[in-house]
């Protein structure tokens, strides 16, 4: 079924989707993977869709996020479709550059998983800022049983997530992480029964401080290296901000 973007009542994008929806309200997306009879597995059709949905958000930055319809957040990536793919399509890095994407988005995304993350899943997962999962939660990275690797972000991304000797288990042990053992591990924020219901009450934290305090929180956060001149910048405009002063005066006056 096509699903268009939409704000409240007013469309913000003429883009339509077929195995995503997408729906934005006053302060937040919701991106929704829905291939539930595959387990949200991840083709290339998927790929340019969110490719539109990024583009959507980027144009008008809000908190995202990420959930699948049904039982599972996404199985992994369409096997049939990968068998087909050759070296010219690996070195395109055509799942790599859209989880990067997903990651360079300008304010905080928080995914919401149910079930498997797997391969694919599991990258999609790992590039968003913050993951929330229920107690089915399952997520790991089979892909050397399938004779490629996890070249998706999985081999700079888990490693920060998680350490490197957890990441070697998962990336070259076949291990698995369950939900305990994710939040264990710090993979997940927390285990909840239901993770949609959780991300939306972590969103509304994000919403209620200052846009551009958390947006330049997360540029510096993810800045590589060692940043602390950046992050000297970023204090300095925030500082000269009325938002800053607004608070501040606010605070002082409660404590009053």
């Amino acid at each position: 079924m096509s699903q268009q973007v939409t704000c409240d009542t007013h469309e913000t994008s003429a883009a339509d989707f077929s195995l995503i929806r997408v729906e934005a309200t006053r302060d937040r997306y919701v991106v929704t993977l829905t291939r539930p009879q595959q387990r949200n597995a991840i083709s290339g059709d998927m790929i340019d869709e969110l490719h539109s949905a990024c583009a959507v958000i980027e144009h008008d930055p809000k908190p995202v996020i990420v959930v699948g319809d049904g039982d599972h957040f996404a199985g992994g990536a369409d096997i049939a479709e990968l068998r087909a793919r050759n070296r010219d399509d690996a070195l395109a890095g055509i799942n790599r550059r859209l989880f990067d994407r997903v990651a360079r988005l300008p304010l905080p995304t928080v995914a919401a998983v149910s079930g498997y993350a797997l391969g694919g899943g599991a990258e999609l997962a790992y590039a968003c800022d913050i993951r929330i999962a229920s107690s089915t939660a399952v997520f790991g990275n089979p892909e050397p049983g399938l004779g490629i690797l996890a070249a998706a972000g999985a081999s700079y991304r888990l490693p920060d997530l998680v350490g490197m000797s957890v990441a070697k288990q998962v990336l070259l042990g076949g291990r698995n992480l369950d939900a305990d053992a994710a939040l264990r591990f710090g993979l997940v924020m927390d285990v909840v029964d239901d993770p949609l219901n959780a991300a939306h009450g972590v969103v509304d934290r994000i919403t209620r401080q200052a846009p551009l305090a958390v947006r330049l929180s997360k540029t510096v956060i993810d800045a590589p290296g060692d940043h602390a001149w950046a992050t000297d910048v970023a204090q300095a405009v925030l500082f000269e901000t009325d938002d800053k002063r607004t608070r501040m005066t606010n605070f002082l006056e409660r404590k009053k």
